[in-house]
């Protein structure tokens, strides 16, 4: 069966830009990745007071974690479209994000036994659990903290993949507007009854949990790898399914990041506003739904936080934070017709690797200090500009040498498969109906 590929948005070129990456985005994730290095240089550049005084009034970290998923949620789903095969969408994902976080957990191990970095407690205490959480990324649902802090929102992308090939597979991906309002709703309305560990109450439940994830994961990709049908749809059922870890397994353990199920839960309608503003850029989804879909996630995101926890300054945490991330992306977006800095678009190229590597030089650097260096103003400065300039020569290296090659090898994989497997044999269920005010979208058939 011939393939009819989705129309390539308007500013997306092909040929050698066929990651379909766009300079704006390209600065926007750059910036994201800065700000959560930053946020981790703080204590240090500023001071352990400041860096306090600083979090009650505004999340640093969340700020740059949640414009990474509002950028993520815009691009992936661009990607799948645009080719509108899940077999390449999987090999490119896999030999885009897998290479860099299998170096990024070598040097850790490199640091741990030259006695620069512990393991966590979480990974000695439950090495089974975390050894094969690790694996589809997903330790943080399964309740073991990451052998690198900053792994923690790998598990959210790797569900959000999951969900999204699902619903495209069965013709449910212009529903992202659905999805959106409903997570966000979910989080607000439920909040705390929410159960935070509903697989993962004990250790034993993390282990089977970990492993049943393992199959699960590696079963569904190489389902859509075969292209077959009677693989192809169950494999999608099953993504739909992985929206419960975040829904009801949120926090399984005290080592979980997101601090509950409804904080899980909302953080994925963040990602899901991405989708919305990319089908209301592109005509699919009308404007008079996607603005008020994505005022409620915005709101959504402090008012959460304040009806599930409460107290003042949590409001005017998230409230802050949450603006930030609105304003943020609506300046790139405003923005994104003139022409990007070079340095801005070199920083989100290395961004993925700067955001994976950024806290092992943090605690090299730490470990090697002189004592009383950071007493001084002149002492932090110094050091604090040491630490940016070793981090983004090792993201570039790591881009350069562990990213770029890894890409090159999945098209050349891909290639392979598709010349040994042949073309996709799947075909998608009968379209959705277009919603009021969407633009139609051509009906497609993966070969």
């Amino acid at each position: 069966m011939s393939t009819m590929s989705p129309p390539v948005p308007p500013g997306v070129t092909q040929g050698r830009s066929a990651t379909a990456r766009l300079a704006w985005l390209d600065a926007l994730r750059g910036f994201a990745a800065l700000v959560v290095v930053l946020f981790h240089l703080s204590p240090i550049a500023i001071g352990d007071h400041y860096h306090s005084v600083m979090g009650r009034h505004f999340d640093m970290g969340k700020f740059g974690v949640l414009l990474f998923f509002l950028v993520s949620g815009y691009v992936i789903p661009m990607s799948l479209e645009r080719h509108g095969s899940p077999r390449k969408f999987w090999v490119g994902r896999l030999f885009r994000i897998y290479p860099a976080y299998l170096a990024s957990i070598a040097v850790f191990f490199a640091l741990t036994l030259a006695g620069v970095v512990e393991v966590p407690a979480s990974l000695r205490q439950e090495t089974v659990a975390g050894t094969l959480g690790h694996v589809p990324m997903l330790q943080e649902f399964v309740g073991v903290r990451g052998v690198v802090r900053p792994f923690w929102t790998l598990s959210f992308e790797m569900v959000f993949y999951l969900i999204v090939v699902g619903l495209f597979v069965w013709g449910l991906h212009r529903y992202s507007a659905l999805w959106a309002a409903g997570l966000m709703l979910t989080a607000a309305l439920a909040g705390p009854a929410l159960p935070r560990d509903l697989f993962g109450a004990t250790a034993a439940d993390r282990r089977l949990l970990a492993a049943v994830l393992v199959v699960a994961v590696a079963a569904s990709i190489l389902a859509y790898v075969t292209g077959r049908r009677r693989l192809v749809l169950p494999a999608a059922v099953l993504g739909l399914c992985f929206v419960a870890l975040p829904l009801f397994n949120g926090h399984s353990t005290r080592w979980g990041t997101a601090n509950s199920s409804w904080q899980a839960t909302f953080m994925l309608a963040v990602m899901f506003a991405g989708t919305v503003i990319y089908r209301a850029q592109y005509g699919q989804l009308s404007r008079k739904l996607a603005i008020p879909v994505l005022a409620l996630v915005a709101v959504g995101v402090a008012l959460t936080t304040w009806l599930s926890v409460g107290g003042k300054y949590e409001l005017i945490k998230w409230c802050t934070t949450a603006v930030a991330v609105v304003v943020s992306f609506a300046i790139a977006f405003a923005l994104r017709h003139r022409r990007v800095p070079a340095v801005l678009v070199w920083l989100g190229a290395v961004s993925y690797s700067l955001y994976l590597l950024h806290v092992m030089v943090l605690h090299a650097i730490a470990e090697i200090l002189p004592e009383g260096v950071l007493d001084h103003v002149p002492g932090r400065f110094a050091v604090s500009a040491a630490f940016l300039i070793i981090a983004l020569i090792a993201a570039w290296l790591s881009y350069r040498f562990v990213e770029q090659p890894g890409q090159r090898l999945g098209r050349r994989v891909q290639r392979y498969l598709d010349a040994r497997l042949g073309p996709e044999t799947w075909s998608r269920p009968a379209a959705v109906p277009a919603a009021a005010g969407e633009a139609p979208e051509p009906v497609r058939a993966a070969s």
